[in-house]
């Protein structure tokens, strides 16, 4: 009997398949060699770009609210400085959003509205400014309700000089004043603020609006009287200055807090609604 040859009885590759085969292994090369520096070091893969942080401010013609609005991204590029962030109003001031979102063409951009709930510009006009946009964007939820929030509505009374002691606790309340809206998921995220304010405080907080919505910052004030609360201060819920909250403050009895503006807490209060939306998976964004 004839011995077989083991070379001879393999059955042969294709010429299409070896040649898939090289084309394959030619291919797994040239992409290690690229990751070599001419040098013999390893080069290290280009780290991914993340998407622009868009700051959507509602404008406002007191000129205050530009200042803040800006020192609040400076706050914001000082806790992250590998991240891009730009600016953009939905009206009255400059840049407004469409033309930010022009100037950054097909880059990505996450857009974290600063607003404190929502409402009409969270739901409508942001979404449609962006849809309309050639950059791809993902909107963040507005910046309240959320314990960040709260802090810094507990700092800026306290710099205002808010130190109720014990024994004040039973005759202090406190006045927290919106901008106010129609939209009653708008005045449900105020009153959630204002519970985890009170729960702060240790008093109650009763919140109140500027404009479309009741109570008003006088009829707020007038039902904690009604409670024996006569020691009561206005904590000023709006991102920067402006009429409303220029209103709003006018009418405390006494203490009256600066609006949020440009905090350590709203700046790390950002980058968190930044991350959330990057996280998100086409999901509708909710206040947290």
């Amino acid at each position: 009997m004839t011995a077989s040859n083991p070379l001879r009885d393999e059955p042969a590759l294709p010429l299409d398949s070896t040649a898939h085969l090289m084309h394959s292994i030619s291919s797994q090369l040239a992409d290690r060699l690229r990751l070599v520096h001419p040098g013999g070091r390893r080069r290290t893969a280009p780290a991914a770009v993340p998407p622009v942080l868009v700051l959507v401010a509602h404008g406002s013609r007191d000129p205050r609210a530009l200042d803040t609005v800006r020192a609040l991204a400076d706050l914001v590029r000082a806790q992250r400085p590998s991240l891009p962030v730009r600016l953009g109003h939905i009206e009255l001031n400059e840049p407004l959003l469409p033309d930010t979102l022009a100037a950054l063409g097909a880059t990505p951009a996450v857009l974290v509205p600063l607003l404190l709930g929502r409402g009409y510009h969270v739901k409508r006009d942001i979404p449609e400014m962006a849809a309309a946009a050639s950059a791809r964007t993902r909107v963040a939820a507005p910046l309240g309700p959320h314990p960040l929030l709260v802090e810094t509505l507990h700092a800026r009374l306290t710099e205002a000089g808010w130190r109720p002691d014990t024994a004040a606790r039973g005759t202090s309340g406190v006045v927290l004043a919106a901008a106010g809206s129609r939209d009653p998921d708008s005045a449900a995220d105020t009153r959630r603020t204002a519970r985890l304010l009170a729960g702060r405080l240790g008093v109650p907080v009763v919140p109140a609006y500027a404009s479309a919505a009741t109570p008003t910052v006088a009829t707020a004030l007038r039902a904690l009287a009604a409670r024996g609360r006569h020691d009561v201060a206005v904590a000023s819920c709006f991102t920067a200055p402006g009429r409303f909250a220029t209103q709003c403050a006018a009418q405390a009895p006494g203490i009256a807090s600066a609006p949020l503006g440009a905090h350590e807490a709203m700046a790390r209060l950002v980058l968190h609604r930044y991350d959330q939306a990057r996280a998100m998976t086409g999901a509708e964004p909710a206040s947290a």
